[in-house]
């Protein structure tokens, strides 16, 4: 207990408390989560205080971007573990509520009452102020509705990009139920499951060539990316040392160059590698690959070219090279890349990880290894792999433009 809060971040975020069995009790936010958990090794405690931390046996963080975002996680862990000692949050109705209306243009706002009116309520939230913080920060990503009627014309949110207009039918009663239905899942901290729900509809939009729609999704999925980043509260190394554990390396992954193929309807393909150093991205270090000798839709040939153009280049001048690849597909796409690297003479660590099932691969087993959702290592994965595809799209994005404007 005392090393894990030693290693707590000086950043906001969440905590959780569990007992012997590892069952959630306690949960709780923290402007700064070092300085938060050290508090409960203080000997000035108060009677509660003390009879929560005489069952605590662990504790797990999970940080934030700010506070405000920390209160809108708390409330949705809350209500999924039901801890013991956070009964009066979940029974005391003086906390405010996040009220979405039953309307054709639904419209949010906060409220302390809980009516018997079929609309839509989520919390409750320990301190209002981050509330109203945490609402603006999803409303300049996700334009909602706030004023109790429809004007005749549009008001100033409309100005400022707050609100798409449904009073001057700006917005069709579709999108905007989509708009609502992903402020809910923003609100309730499921920020991965509406990341990958946005990056479907902007592989849609992208072929139907309309950028404008798929740049506005691009800059939602960036935003909802800082909103949920390490999401699940493992220190780096905590995950680095799992990862090495997991794939039984002689050495600590340091150094790991995550691999993926964009090939949208097989034009404009391209390969992007993202670089991580210590668990954190390395953008100075990224590499970005227009694929040269592949005119078909082929992935594996597409991913070959660039492990080759990569690291013998790599071998030609001697550099340091990674501690572990990281590529982005299933159990063949892993052994293109291992056949491809052994033409060059290396024997690098390789990992792969499907993306349905989230599947890991490696070269000592055949079968692939299925990790549960919290662990540090399939988190690690995870980040870097993510990272390595939003690089390939945006550098997709660009050239399918540039060919576009004739460029």
């Amino acid at each position: 207990m005392r090393k894990k809060i030693a290693d707590a971040p000086d950043a906001p975020g969440v905590y959780l408390m569990k007992d012997a069995e590892g069952k959630v009790i306690y949960i709780g936010k923290a402007k700064s989560l070092k300085k938060r958990l050290l508090t409960y090794l203080s000997r000035d405690l108060s009677s509660k205080t003390v009879a929560l931390m005489s069952c605590v046996w662990d504790v797990e963080y999970r940080t934030s971007r700010t506070e405000s975002l920390a209160l809108l996680l708390e409330a949705s862990l809350i209500h999924q573990y039901k801890p013991k000692y956070n009964i009066s949050l979940r029974d005391d109705k003086s906390f405010p509520l996040v009220k979405i209306t039953r309307e054709e243009f639904p419209r949010i706002y906060i409220t302390r009452k809980k009516e018997p009116d079929k609309a839509f309520y989520l919390g409750p939230y320990t301190n209002p102020r981050l509330l109203r913080e945490a609402l603006k920060i999803i409303r300049r990503s996700f334009p909602y509705r706030s004023c109790k009627k429809l004007p005749k014309k549009a008001c100033i949110y409309f100005r400022l990009g707050l609100s798409p207009a449904p009073c001057i039918n700006k917005v069709s009663r579709k999108e905007y139920a989509r708009t609502i239905k992903n402020i809910t899942l923003a609100l309730k901290g499921k920020t991965d499951l509406l990341i990958e729900r946005l990056f479907k509809r902007m592989y849609l939009k992208s072929k139907e060539l309309k950028f404008e729609e798929a740049a506005k999704i691009r800059d939602q999925i960036n935003a909802l990316s800082v909103i949920g980043q390490n999401k699940v509260g493992f220190s780096t190394h905590d995950e680095l040392e799992d990862l090495k554990n997991l794939l039984r390396l002689s050495c600590l992954p340091e150094r790991i160059e995550a691999f993926d193929i964009s090939n949208i309807s097989g034009r404009e393909a391209t390969g992007s590698m993202a670089s991580f150093y210590r668990g954190n991205a390395d953008k100075n270090n990224y590499r970005r690959f227009r694929i040269k000798t592949v005119d078909t839709i082929d992935d594996y040939k597409m991913l070959r070219e660039v492990l080759q153009r990569r690291y013998s280049r790599m071998v030609r001048e001697k550099s340091a090279l990674p501690d572990l690849i990281l590529i982005d597909g299933g159990k063949s796409h892993l052994s293109t890349a291992h056949r491809e690297l052994e033409k060059l003479g290396l024997k690098l660590p390789l990992v792969s990880i499907a993306k349905e099932k989230e599947n890991i691969y490696t070269q000592r087993k055949i079968k692939p290894i299925r990790l549960d959702s919290d662990t540090p290592a399939l988190n690690l994965i995870r980040r870097i792999r993510d990272e390595a595809h939003r690089f390939a799209i945006s550098y997709h994005h660009i050239l399918r433009k540039r060919k576009i404007l004739g460029r």
